[in-house]
């Protein structure tokens, strides 16, 4: 076989855009964990251990925020910007950057590039591309660039922060926030700020707009006057957005309300600052204002509903989003009132989207079950603590119960292959079983079971 069939036979590889997606995102964790390896990149000078730093890679190329090592305690200044970069390149999305890049390069964006950004970022068309990953990265940009001014003013007039320490935190926690990230330069995360609204707001609203997705806000922007215009994706995506934030909020507030570890020593408008904010929070961002491992367990239980499922689609969030888990409700809907086709207003939803949320949703419990049984099996530590860190990692989200850094290395290396698995699994398998649908010339006999 020449030289040029055995290259030619390794492209092919990666031609579908889900595994070249996998690949990009593989070749990110594996250049952070070269990065954080470093002995620059710790403020003690001495090498970090290959799994904490393969772990922390992982957690920031996916935007989870959970973590083995304090982030400003261990990390030197290197370190931390290798985090930053790390976190804006996986919240972005590999293919929206290498495709921008080709842009500037070259001018010239061939269809293959196309359809591989059409993946990353969930465009509907594939015309005028290069205006949408452009206005992707310039209104990402400004969405972090108004919370670091807000925040930054914050922190030097109510804290009496010098303005460099008060803008790099600034940075730091509106490039996390918005990026749905969870990253913090705090041990307690934003636990010291949860009765100020002057920090929690900014901070959940960068994490509302990077999880509503691009699709969702580039119409939002267009047509936010005409609700009845908006398509299926977007009413879906800001109706749960809502409801579900507005529930996590009534829900957290209820069972912590009478915590004296949690909410118990606020007071009423800062137990609700402090409930909203664990509500849009566990949509996949990783910030806490209050303990999570002192919450009650109908307040853990919550989380990982929410958890599971996630934001919006061709967002910076995670989970099994919420335009999955709207589509199966609507097809529950229909199917107990006896209607023969799933609509949502005006629109009918195909048969082919309505199993493809099924197959993403399935294979996500199997393999939570899955991780969730092994870590039990091997550790010491309680079923919900187990499966709030497990759901934690799969959906990209961060929170953690506070037995991250004390799992073992096998745990870690599992948490590891949950988080990359649940940032580009829904994702590569919806476009895998999109692009493998198939046109049958015949159909078999029709041959009803019994169901229930």
């Amino acid at each position: 076989m020449s030289q040029a069939s055995l290259w030619r036979r390794r492209g092919d590889r990666f031609r579908h855009p889900a595994k070249t997606i996998t690949f990009a995102f593989a070749a990110a964790v594996a250049v952070g964990t070269g990065l954080l390896s470093l002995p620059v990149a710790t403020r003690t000078g001495q090498r970090t251990d290959l799994v904490d730093a393969l772990f922390t890679a992982t957690s920031a190329v996916c935007v989870t925020g959970l973590v083995t090592l304090d982030t400003a305690s261990h990390w030197s200044w290197f370190g931390q910007a290798v985090i930053l970069l790390l976190i804006q390149a996986g919240g972005l999305g590999i293919m929206t950057l290498a495709t921008l890049l080709t842009v500037l390069l070259s001018r010239r964006l061939g269809l293959r590039a196309r359809f591989l950004a059409q993946a990353e970022t969930k465009s509907l068309g594939l015309t005028n591309l290069r205006g949408v990953i452009a206005r992707i990265v310039l209104f990402s940009l400004a969405a972090e660039a108004v919370t670091t001014i807000v925040l930054t003013a914050r922190l030097a007039t109510a804290y009496d922060k010098p303005f460099g320490p008060a803008l790099y935190e600034a940075v730091f926690h509106a490039i996390s926030a918005f990026n749905n990230a969870g990253f913090s330069t705090h041990a307690d995360s934003l636990s010291r700020y949860v009765a100020d609204p002057w920090i929690c707001l900014p901070v959940v609203g960068a994490v509302i707009l990077g999880g509503l997705g691009f699709p969702v806000l580039f119409e939002l922007t267009r047509s936010w006057r005409h609700p009845a215009k908006w398509s299926v994706m977007t009413r879906i995506t800001v109706t749960l957005t809502v409801t579900l934030l507005l529930a996590g909020t009534a829900v957290f507030l209820v069972a912590e309300y009478s915590n004296p570890d949690t909410f118990g020593s606020l007071g009423a408008p800062a137990s609700l600052l402090a409930a909203f904010f664990a509500s849009a929070m566990t949509r996949t961002a990783g910030f806490n204002s209050v303990d999570i491992g002192a919450m009650r367990p109908e307040s853990l239980l919550a989380s990982d509903i929410l958890m599971f499922i996630g934001g919006g689609s061709a967002g910076t969030a995670g989970g099994i989003k919420v335009t999955t888990f709207g589509v199966l409700a609507f097809v529950l809907w229909s199917e107990m009132r006896g209607e023969p086709h799933v609509n949502v207003g005006r629109r009918r939803i195909p048969t082919n989207n309505q199993r493809q949320a099924l197959a993403v949703t399935l294979l996500s419990i199997g393999a939570i079950v899955a991780a969730t049984f092994t870590l039990i099996s091997t550790t010491t530590h309680t079923l919900d603590a187990v499966l709030f860190e497990v759901i934690s990692a799969f959906g990209t989200v961060g929170l953690s119960t506070g037995i991250t850094a004390d799992l073992p290395a096998h745990a870690h290396l599992l948490l590891v292959a949950l988080m990359f698995g649940g940032r580009i699994g829904p994702l590569t398998l919806a476009s895998a079983l999109a692009l493998r649908e198939r046109t049958r010339r015949f159909e078999l006999p029709e041959e009803r079971t019994i169901v229930g």
